[in-house]
């Protein structure tokens, strides 16, 4: 699969057959969200790889819209780690295009994954941090339950004219 077929028609799956995702295989996810950019190439990211099904059946409990993680193989939970910042606040983004990168090597594979936000929800933080022992400078961003799909939707063309612009906002390339 080149890379905007990818784009194109990865979408986000959220049931899953109960196929073991491979130990190889879940390295090569996270060596491929590990090849994101990073502000001063900085690489603030660390991720949990969750399996175990007792963690994975009660996430639920305190992040109500990652109920799939039920019929998941394994989670990723993708943090940010404050004390590898070199330019500060930007370890959002630097975990936002890690999370892409990783959402599209699992549907490279022939996996299903989808992205459910943590940060900034404070709740839904302090809940991920507490279930899984994160020290304070480490910040949980969002989760990635992932498996073999159980679903197959169809690529969606999401390009909308109306929401670009051409030099400055609201005007239109003539």
């Amino acid at each position: 699969m080149d890379t905007l077929e990818a784009i194109h028609t990865r979408r986000s799956i959220r049931k899953y057959t109960d196929r073991p995702v491979p130990r190889e295989l879940i390295k090569e996810l996270i060596r491929a969200a590990m090849c994101a950019p990073s502000a001063v190439n900085a690489q603030t990211w660390v991720f949990i790889v969750i399996d175990d099904r007792k963690l994975l059946d009660e996430i639920p409990t305190f992040s109500p819209y990652a109920s799939m993680c039920t019929g998941a193989s394994l989670a990723i939970l993708v943090c940010g780690d404050t004390t590898r910042e070199k330019a500060p606040g930007f370890w959002v983004q630097d975990c936002s295009a890690a999370t892409q990168n990783l959402l599209l090597a699992a549907h490279a594979f022939g996996l299903g994954a989808v992205w459910t936000g943590i940060y900034p929800m404070e709740d839904r933080v302090e809940g991920f941090r507490k279930a899984f022992e994160l020290p304070e400078h480490v910040i949980p961003l969002g989760l990635v339950p992932i498996g073999y799909p159980a679903q197959q939707p169809g690529p969606q063309d999401r390009y909308r004219e109306e929401k670009v612009f051409h030099n400055r906002y609201g005007r239109k390339k003539e």
